[in-house]
């Protein structure tokens, strides 16, 4: 069934979803709120973008800007760079290093900054 396209709207190639449909930022025992699974995750499962540069400029995701740290991380950034013509650009996406339980926090490792920095 072909949907059909209602004026104004992004075709939906284009639109952004903060979250895949496996989290939810609810709130947190470490800090605040938090990233937690709505299922289980397997493990090297790629969650999706949490950081992007384009030249000095860094843009945090919301999947990144509710990611808790912990010195033992049940998921890691990965840095991604690509060229393309006379656009440079960066990217992080969010793996896990481990299986995720249904109703777990997502967290990494800090390495932008201390977690105990004052703010």
């Amino acid at each position: 069934m072909e949907r059909k396209k209602q004026k104004g709207t992004m075709p939906s190639q284009l639109t952004y979803k903060p979250l895949s449909d496996n989290l939810q930022v609810s709130y947190s025992s470490i800090e605040g709120m938090g990233i937690f699974a709505v299922k289980n995750i397997k493990r090297g499962a790629n969650l999706g973008m949490t950081h992007l540069k384009l030249g000095k400029r860094t843009i945090r995701t919301p999947l990144g800007g509710f990611l808790n740290h912990s010195e033992d991380p049940n998921c890691e950034k990965v840095k991604l760079r690509f060229t393309e013509d006379n656009c440079n650009y960066t990217f992080w996406n969010l793996i896990t290093l481990k299986e995720i339980k249904l109703k777990e926090e997502l967290t990494i490792k800090y390495e932008w900054y201390k977690p105990n920095e004052s703010k």
